[in-house]
């Protein structure tokens, strides 16, 4: 325990005189009587009135210092501690280009992502998390952070326009190994989710999974699409969306060279239901043990004071009227 105010303890010192009052003024309370002999006396018992007035005075003591711990402060004491939990660095890398609205997914592609990466973000507690986004370029939407309600709502607020149309895989892998690749955790990952093949950008996704391998980066990819056609967003000659049921197409093939060559897994997502079992099993997979610590702070902790000093008030009101009560 310690005290806010423990200077103001030093008024417990002024009980001492008021205790030496007390024994004073009471052997010259009380008039004397002169006696030839207390023989006829001896014999007799003290009435347990009279310890009961002593202890009325050291209850009222015991309420005095009681009130000035009160005034102190008491407060339990910061302390740090140490537990051991899971945790890792990971980068979430989203595709944000114009085809992630087709609605072979439950409203689209881009919305069921947006769930289950919100959902997955929610769900580690100890990790050191970021968010990169691209299209036909890449950017850093959230630099590495503990943050899960950050991510998680910068995520839900994610809208197709953000970036220039395209797909650019590459950029936006090397991107994210930027954001990661300083991490303190042992483990570190990139789970990149898209729905196409690289046809833009200066990076090549082969040779940016090579950089992610140097580093120890595993790279989960996740490719989004049924199989066969799916409808999808194309503007008219007024500028309006419309739908239109085209082949699916999504590079397989370099996704799982880039999750092949980092360590990762290659998973392909057709529907909502496979999507969120595949960052279900990403989340079992990316388990690492680290050590926290924990920071308590400080809080008041006058009430067992205050609720000594109410308990002695009361008992000595109830002496006082119970037993000790005058005579009319």
């Amino acid at each position: 325990m310690q005290f806010a105010h423990p200077s103001y303890l030093w008024f417990l010192l002024l009980l001492i005189p008021l205790i030496v009052w007390y024994v004073y003024n009471y052997k010259h309370k009380f008039p004397s009587l002169g006696l030839s002999t207390t023989a006829s006396l001896a014999k007799s018992r003290r009435s347990y009135k009279e310890f009961l007035l002593h202890g009325l005075f050291g209850l009222r003591v015991l309420l005095i210092a009681s009130l000035i711990v009160i005034i102190a402060r008491p407060q339990i004491r910061d302390k740090w501690s140490k537990s051991n939990t899971e945790g890792t660095d990971i980068v979430l890398a989203i595709d944000l280009s114009t085809s992630m609205l087709a609605r072979d997914f439950q409203p689209n592609r881009f919305e069921a992502a947006k769930k289950v990466a919100a959902n997955f973000v929610a769900g580690r507690e100890s990790d050191n998390m970021g968010l990169v986004i691209f299209a036909g370029e890449s950017f850093t939407a959230l630099p590495m952070t503990t943050d899960r309600s950050l991510i998680a709502n910068y995520i839900n607020d994610l809208s197709i326009g953000m970036l220039e149309d395209g797909t650019a895989i590459g950029d936006g892998l090397a991107t994210a190994i930027n954001r990661i690749k300083e991490g303190k955790a042992k483990s570190k990952s990139i789970i990149l989710l898209t729905d196409g093949s690289n046809n833009t950008g200066n990076v090549a996704p082969v040779t940016a999974s090579e950089i992610a391998k140097k580093y120890g980066i595993k790279v989960y990819t996740i490719g989004v699409g049924k199989n066969g056609n799916a409808p999808y967003p194309t503007p008219d000659i007024a500028g309006r969306i419309t739908y239109t049921n085209l082949p699916v197409v999504i590079d397989e093939q370099t996704l799982q060279s880039i999750a092949n060559n980092t360590g990762g897994k290659y998973f392909r997502a057709v529907d909502n239901s496979v999507l969120s079992d595949i960052f279900q099993e990403i989340d079992r997979l990316e388990k690492s043990r680290i050590d926290v610590q924990n920071f308590s702070h400080t809080e008041d902790d006058y009430m067992p004071w205050a609720v000594l000093a109410f308990a002695l008030l009361l008992l000595e009101l109830l002496i006082r009227h119970l037993w000790l009560r005058p005579l009319p």
